[in-house]
């Protein structure tokens, strides 16, 4: 196009001086420039739309990536801050960095423009190089000297932006708003968010000042330069050996080429700083997990016959000196339901998550029918369990989806989430939602329903039922139930399960009374084991908690 320029100008230039005037070929290199014109505007708009439809589709495939690897990961490690930092690094490349393969894409387009433009000007006047060279050069030194440096604030600052964007959601949702108001915690979150959010900030504004700064400095340096070489193309041009055609290619070849090197060197620069941030996104895919022995896994029994047995189980978080659990012996029969009393802290969750596989023990084993249960696949050896904690997952989605997590592949049997939802006495809350099944829950998006923290419940202990498993746990399944609902589902609970293995985790020992043995925990030691009956003639803890529990009611 600039080429077309020069001769469109220099054409014009040759008829003001013929005296008989031809335009044939002035209309023809106007023709060409105008579709060179629409053939540019045509490039850039599918370029355009590449990099959106490339964008939501990088996006969409970085954040399923992400989702499928926190799932393949140890709970240890999910619940260790050093991990949520590399998630939360890798989460902000799920958006936006698609601009590192457009710019790549870019410095290969520029690249032929620039040879291309190289090669006009070396024809016309070779030594307008030099000048060129030296108009860059402050361009280069200033990318050199601020390379990573984005990068490198925004990493060392991960872990308070996380901490950030905690405070925004603590100071502005549904879930925290009762105590934010009734403790008037407004203008504390807001000025501890404003401080902290302050700190980054100056930061952030004096790397922005000194980039700006030495930018602008470089800028002058390299502005100079090119006017160096305006000024002796003008002199050549009056000098009567360049054409007004050969002033306007030269001019705006220079500037053109002096723009797209700058634009090449800041691009790479940035293509670099880029690459360092997606290389937080693949650092978090390539996360490993402590792998088990590859000896080939052993088939899982169709019917448990002997049931679990802990010997000699230790635990303790990594990094942690002090013992969660240690010198656990008991066994969990076949058939038989087993309640864990203790205080808080005495480690009956800690011995549920050792059960199902999330937390490898320190030392020691676990026994299924004789069998080490790490000998078995961990995925199919999960399934086993149907499991409700005490702080299940309160899915914002339809209810039906909330009660089909138990066993999702069944989202479509209707008769299997009725009767898991009548085992539950959920079908008391369907009843009363507009929608039934297909009521949104929760407030988060249009037309949701919230519930009570019994209703949840309900549908919770549904999601257990759900899925048709060898094992049943529940976690304190029915504190947010009332007395006669709490009843009636243990009534049911041990009909349901009769014949199958249960653990019981409860404070409440009405509930437990219904349980086969009770084990009793202190301080991470099994204190006692055996029936109510037992327990209450050994006159230990069982026993002074029962009585104290009991003596409310009177």
């Amino acid at each position: 196009m600039l080429l077309l320029g020069k001769l469109i100008i220099d054409e014009v230039v040759l008829q003001i001086e013929a005296d008989i005037k031809d335009l044939d070929r002035l209309w023809l290199l106007v023709a060409a420039e105008f579709g060179l014109a629409i053939i540019s505007d045509l490039l850039s708009r599918g370029i355009s739309l590449s990099d959106a439809l490339l964008g939501d589709q990088y996006s969409i495939d970085t954040s399923v990536k992400i989702i499928k690897k926190t799932s393949e990961l140890n709970l240890d490690q999910l619940e260790d801050s050093e991990f949520y930092d590399k998630l939360e690094r890798a989460r902000q490349q799920t958006t936006g960095r698609v601009g590192l393969m457009s710019n790549i894409l870019t410095q290969g387009e520029d690249m032929i423009v620039i040879i291309s433009l190289l090669v006009g000007v070396v024809a016309f006047e070779p030594w307008l190089i030099i000048l060129l060279v030296v108009s860059i050069i402050p361009t280069i030194i200033n990318e050199i000297k601020f390379s990573g440096t984005s990068y490198s604030l925004a990493r060392s600052w991960t872990q308070e932006r996380r901490e950030l964007d905690y405070l925004r959601y603590a100071g502005a949702s549904d879930v925290t708003a009762k105590e934010v108001k009734l403790f008037g915690l407004s203008n504390y979150l807001a000025d501890r968010f404003k401080g902290l959010s302050d700190k980054y900030y100056l930061q952030s504004k004096r790397l922005a000042k000194q980039r700006a700064g030495w930018g602008s400095f470089f800028n002058v340096i390299g502005t100079s330069a090119y006017y160096v070489a305006y000024i002796f193309i003008i002199f050549r041009t009056v000098a009567g050996i360049f054409s007004l055609g050969d002033l306007t290619f030269l001019s705006g070849s220079f500037n053109k080429l002096r723009s797209k090197l700058q634009g090449f060197f800041t691009r790479f620069t940035q293509i670099t700083e880029s690459a360092l941030y997606l290389q937080d996104y693949f650092e978090f895919l390539d996360l490993t997990y402590a792998e088990r022995d590859n000896e080939d896994k052993l088939p899982l029994p169709q019917e448990i016959k002997i049931g679990f047995e802990f010997k000699n189980i230790g635990f303790k978080y990594p990094k942690s000196e002090s013992w969660v659990v240690r010198n656990i012996n008991f066994q969990l029969r076949a058939g038989e339901k087993l309640a864990f009393v203790g205080e808080n802290g005495a480690g009956k969750t800690t011995l549920i998550k050792l059960l199902l596989q999330f937390y490898e023990p320190t030392e020691g084993k676990i026994l299924l029918d004789g069998i080490p249960i790490k000998k078995y696949d961990q995925a199919a050896y999960q399934q086993y369990f149907g499991v409700i904690f005490q702080d299940f997952v309160k899915f914002e989605l339809t209810l039906r989806e909330n009660i089909a997590m138990g066993e999702i592949g069944e989202i479509s049997n209707q008769t299997r989430i009725d009767g898991a939802a009548e085992k539950s006495l959920a079908r008391e809350v369907v009843k009363d939602l507009p929608l039934g099944y297909e009521q949104p829950l929760g407030k988060r998006f249009k037309h949701g329903k919230d519930l009570s923290g019994g209703q949840w419940q309900k549908i919770a202990i549904a999601r257990a039922y759900m899925k048709d498993s060898e094992v049943l746990i529940l976690d304190e399944p029915t504190s947010a139930l009332d007395a006669r609902a709490e009843t009636e589902a243990f009534q049911r609970f041990i009909k349901l399960t009769l014949g199958k293995t249960a653990v019981i985790i409860s404070h409440r020992f009405s509930t437990v009374r219904i349980a086969d043995r009770i084990m009793v925990l202190k301080d991470g030691a099994v204190l006692e084991i055996g029936t109510h009956k037992e327990l209450m003639q050994n006159d230990k803890l069982y026993a002074e908690l029962f009585n104290l529990q009991a003596a409310g009611y009177q």
